[in-house]
């Protein structure tokens, strides 16, 4: 027998069997395992991974809500939304920034500017996968370029956004006010959900005051996208509710009346309804073009704007405040009369000035022979000096700065006017404390004829005209006529009321209104030329601030003084003398005497109102005939 093992072939049966058997219960395992798995993600965990995969695929867009509509008393729009198409980036979905602004510069004709713009905004805070805008207003021909180059450009988007227009947005800028991109600041106060995806906010004006009822409701959107983010559609829809549209008390013809009227020269006009408090006119001279300001002005433009010598973007109507001067007179006849320091027939010897001793300063009469005897009626018509100076020092300041204040002065006594000043109402106690020295009587005779510290806006001088023409009520000056939907406007206008200014004798108000009536009407009024010929009776008062001081003997001539340091004509009144539908308040700077060159102006207002347009504000001409009947 040879030598060697004899192939034991049970055994190997056996080994192979017992290796096959591990592997197949290993593979078993392995293929149990792999289906627990797949029952784990498919089932168990279905929700969890549909969901994040969905984040992949869809996407929540937020949809802007539609700014509301700005209307004027008669339905004439003010304020509108118009489509604009403009180039964004999103950041998080641009491989390369630098790459693609290159790219996009050359396809584009982007500015310096509007780079620099870009920039700016890409480095200040945001929302996540908010769009920064590079470029406004694309023509039709670079929507088509950027078209051809889209898929070499992830993250640059063509948006079309509605953009706020104003259609007559010099006439109605300082009214307005107008809307701009939302800046770091506001978007820190500013509801972060419901402005997501707004880019613009009110920023001065009635499209601030009333940014909450202009700005609406946003909506959403569940969207799909491709794996570069470019939306495929639009898969569930919340739609956004559109702002409130506002109906407002300004009548675009009176409106631009007023501009017409100051064309060329610097000032301002202010015209209230008393019976509603309603401003029909707000013009502030030289205006501006408010749309500029809407998508980013230029550097170029700005400058222009900013270092012009008329200061267009000062809006003189509620910010510029000056010496009242004679316009002050009537409110001051009326605490004169209230407080008892003058009666009715009260008279005075007027020598062309005033002293309180022989030896003292001598405040001088605007006529320089003086007017002769003057009781108040006379001095209102001729404006005369020396009668207000005397009454000034009978009152005192406390009793003037008493009866003052409740004409509204040294306050904003406005409801939704944003931006207006209060003027200066100065007292004993305000003196002290900004100039740490007592109130001298000299003090007084200034303010008898609203000079020395004295400051007002024309705004408050048309309210406190407003309140003689309503006889002591209390109306306080508003924009915001109507909402024109189910909203209430008392629910947005401010709860503040004025009591009304009672007087001892309420005739007293008949008597300075007739008064003032001899102003315009008068064969001595200073204001007689503006008034002749009017089919109805109109109240006034016509007013001179002083620019600079004069030397106490020193003649004052406009001719040899150069333009921009001559007086402000002023002018304040109301029309009809009875029921009165209008009052006004004029200022024309460096204009030289009220009478000549503010007073005019006034009448062409009142003859616009009351005999050219509908003083109902329902948009219909009235016949010249049936008007002259109606204010008669």
């Amino acid at each position: 027998m040879p030598w060697g093992e004899f192939k034991d072939t049970a055994a190997e049966r056996r080994l192979f069997q017992r290796r096959a058997t591990v592997m197949l219960v290993f593979v078993f395992l392995l293929l149990a395992g792999l289906v627990a798995r797949m029952y784990q993600l498919q089932v168990v965990e279905h929700d969890i991974y549909t969901t994040l995969s969905d984040k992949n695929r869809v996407q929540v867009q937020s949809v802007p809500p539609p700014r509301g509509l700005v209307y004027d008393r008669n339905h004439i729009l003010l304020a509108e939304n118009r489509p604009v198409f403009s180039v964004t980036v999103v950041p998080e979905r641009v491989g390369g920034m630098e790459a693609t602004l290159e790219q996009l510069v050359g396809i584009l004709d982007v500015s310096d500017e509007d780079m620099e713009r870009f920039q700016r905004r890409l480095r200040e805070p945001r929302r996540p996968f908010q769009e920064i805008p590079l470029r406004y207003d694309l023509t039709e021909d670079e929507i088509a370029r950027l078209a051809v180059h889209r898929h070499e450009l992830p993250g640059v988007e063509v948006e079309a956004e509605l953009v706020r227009y104003y259609p007559h947005s010099e006439l109605t800028a300082h009214a307005l006010g107008f809307v701009g991109r939302i800046n770091r600041d506001e978007l820190q106060r500013i509801d972060p959900v419901n402005y997501a995806g707004t880019n613009y906010i009110g920023k001065s004006g009635v499209e601030r005051f009333y940014e909450e009822l202009l700005h609406g409701k946003v909506g959403y959107q569940h969207v799909e996208t491709n794996a570069r983010g470019r939306t495929l559609r639009v898969l569930e829809r919340e739609n956004p509710v559109p702002g409130e549209d506002l109906q407002l008390h300004i009548d675009l013809r009176l409106q631009s009346r007023a501009y017409e009227l100051l064309d060329g020269r610097r000032g301002a006009i202010v015209a209230i309804e008393p019976a509603t408090g309603g401003i029909l006119a707000l013009a502030s001279v030289p205006g501006f073009d408010a749309n500029k300001f809407v998508t980013g002005i230029s550097v170029a433009d700005y400058a222009e704007l900013r270092d012009s010598k008329d200061k267009p973007l000062f809006n003189r109507a509620l910010r510029g405040q000056y010496p009242p001067g004679s316009t002050l007179k009537p409110m001051l006849a009326i605490a004169a009369l209230d407080s008892g320091a003058v009666t009715r027939d009260h008279t005075i010897w007027d020598p062309g000035y005033f002293q309180f001793n022989t030896s003292g300063r001598r405040y001088r009469d605007w006529k320089r022979g003086g007017h002769g005897w003057v009781d108040l009626t006379y001095a209102m018509a001729q404006s005369c000096d020396v009668y207000f100076y005397e009454a000034a020092v009978e009152m005192g300041v406390d009793t003037m700065h008493s009866y003052l204040s409740r004409f509204g002065f040294g306050e904003d006594a406005t409801l939704d006017v944003s931006g207006a000043l209060s003027g200066l109402l100065p007292s004993r106690d305000w003196k002290r404390a900004m100039r740490n020295e007592p109130w001298y009587p000299g003090d007084s005779v200034n303010l008898g004829i609203g000079q020395g510290f004295m400051l007002a806006t024309p705004l408050q001088l048309a309210t406190a005209t407003a309140l003689i023409a309503n006889r002591g009520e209390w109306v306080e000056p508003r924009l915001l006529r109507d909402i024109l939907g189910d909203r209430s406007v008392e629910e947005f206008l401010p709860n503040e009321t004025h009591e009304p200014l009672k007087l001892k004798d309420t005739s007293d108000w008949e008597f300075i209104a007739d008064a003032m009536a001899e102003v315009m009407h008068g064969a001595k009024g200073t204001a007689r030329a503006a008034g002749r010929g009017a089919s109805y009776r109109m109240a006034g008062k016509t007013g001179t601030a002083q620019v600079f001081s004069l030397a106490e003997d020193e003649e004052y001539d406009a001719e040899e003084i150069r333009e921009r340091l001559r007086d402000h004509a002023m002018f304040v009144g109301f029309a009809p003398l009875k029921n009165p539908q209008i009052a006004v308040a004029v200022i024309v700077e460096n204009g030289g005497g009220g009478s000549s060159t503010a007073a005019p102006v006034a009448r062409a207002l009142f003859d616009a109102w009351l005999l050219e347009f509908s003083a109902t504000g329902d948009g219909a001409l009235v016949s010249k005939t049936d008007s002259e009947n109606e204010v008669r």
